[in-house]
C-alpha cells in the first residue's frame, strides 16, 4: 500500500511580501520566498534538458510573482515579473521546495558566490 502524499490544503500569493505561501493536509506549512521559487523553477530554463544542467540564475532578489495559475488537480504555473512562467510547480515539487529550503538556498548562495555573481 503507497503511504498518500501531501495534499495542498491552502495556496495564499502575499504579493506585497513577495511570498507564496502553501499549507498541506499533514500540518506542513511553507512560507516560499518569490526569489527562491524563480531560481528553483522546474523549467528547462534553470534545471537545463537533461541530467545535471542546472544554470543559477542571478540576479532575481527582487523578483515578485505577479500571478498564480492552477494546472489541472497537479500543479501551479507562477508568472513573475521578469516575464518567466514556463515552470510548472507540481504539489510534490512545491512540497520538497518547502522541506528542503534552508538546504537549496544555502546551495543557490555558494553556487553564486564561487560563480562571482550576486542575487542583486
Amino acid at each position: 500500500m503507497n503511504e498518500a502524499r501531501p495534499w495542498p490544503v491552502e495556496v495564499d500569493l502575499k504579493k506585497a511580501e513577495a511570498l507564496l505561501e502553501v499549507s498541506f493536509d499533514d500540518g506542513a506549512h511553507f512560507s516560499l520566498p518569490a526569489e527562491y521559487l524563480r531560481v528553483e523553477s522546474p523549467s528547462a530554463e534553470v534545471q537545463g534538458h537533461g541530467g545535471d544542467e542546472k544554470k543559477i540564475v542571478p540576479g532575481k532578489q527582487h523578483v515578485k510573482i505577479t500571478e498564480v495559475e492552477s494546472v489541472g488537480n497537479y500543479a501551479l504555473r507562477l508568472i513573475f515579473n521578469d516575464g518567466h512562467d514556463s515552470g510548472l510547480y507540481t504539489w510534490d515539487y512545491l512540497y520538497e521546495l518547502g522541506a528542503k529550503q534552508n538546504e537549496k538556498w544555502q546551495t543557490y548562495l555558494a553556487e553564486l558566490s564561487k560563480r562571482g555573481l550576486e542575487r542583486e
